[in-house]
């Protein structure tokens, strides 16, 4: 891995995640635990944070298989083979050690600020998955595709690609695309709402940063309350899902920039806000 494999650039109340690791762009473990330690470095008034390569034309091809090689092989030197792993029981899966690509990714869902990723190139398998587990996927138009194609390996997707497809999607899309090892173009991905947006080659930069900068200028305790209750929301029943809207809603409804804002709105001003 480079020395400047990860770097963290902050750009006012927008930062900027870059990663490169030529000639494979790959996403290593050694890239994920300085992504993890890059967050917590970001400034505390970051209200956009924008996942990119710093390499044109890619954005992570996948995850380092060499290292999956090597796992698999300690796998099988651990343990008999199997038909099938064991599913376990709910109170295994709630007290299991998520590794640590899930840790980042689920990081990166429940922090308050928004998260872009800023797809300009190739993402398969834990790129993909990485793309994922952010607020908004923002797809460059071209050639290159996206997928995970790990059952061609003879694996299954391992960083969320069965957990976060399948609520994006719904169980038959994600069924077809993960067993077939489908590779989406970009708007073939854009139709099934793989990615928000898709913007021409010549167009990205401009549109990127036009979208950042929106989202950067709207009011952060009130994008961060809708972030939290859609996020939680989902897996609850809806009654208890309307209870923490209804939290969310009062959460932000006594902030200052909800009363100059609704203010503004009364005198016909554009407001500003400044996350408090």
């Amino acid at each position: 891995m480079p020395d400047n494999a990860i770097t963290l650039e902050q750009a006012g109340q927008i930062a900027y995640l870059r990663f490169q690791n030529p000639p494979r762009h790959t996403l290593t473990a050694t890239m994920v635990g300085a992504m993890t330690k890059a967050l917590g470095r970001l400034a505390v008034d970051t209200r956009v944070l924008v996942l990119r390569s710093a390499t044109p034309g890619v954005f992570i091809t996948h995850y380092e298989v060499g290292e999956l090689s090597a796992a698999a092989e300690r796998s099988a030197a651990s343990q008999p083979p199997a038909a099938h792993a064991p599913s376990g029981t709910a109170e295994t899966a709630d007290t299991e050690q998520l590794h640590e690509l899930h840790q980042l990714i689920v990081g990166l869902e429940q922090l308050d600020l928004i998260t872009v990723a800023a797809i300009d190139g190739l993402a398969m398998g834990g790129g993909l998955e990485l793309a994922l587990g952010c607020d908004f996927r923002l797809l460059r138009d071209g050639t290159h595709v996206l997928g995970l194609p790990e059952t061609t390996v003879g694996i299954i997707p391992g960083a969320g690609g069965t957990q976060r497809l399948t609520r994006l999607l719904g169980s038959a899309r994600a069924l077809d695309l993960i067993l077939h090892a489908q590779l989406l173009r970009p708007s073939q991905a854009l139709e099934l709402g793989l990615v928000h947006r898709v913007f021409a080659d010549a167009d990205f930069e401009r549109e990127l940063g036009a979208f950042v900068d929106d989202l950067a200028a709207r009011a952060p305790l009130a994008l961060a309350a809708a972030k939290r209750a859609i996020r939680q929301g989902q897996d609850m029943p809806l009654r208890q899902a309307l209870a923490l809207e209804q939290r969310e809603f009062q959460s932000v409804m006594g902030t200052e920039d909800a009363r100059n804002a609704m203010a503004a709105y009364l005198k016909g001003r554009r407001p500003s806000f400044q996350g408090r």
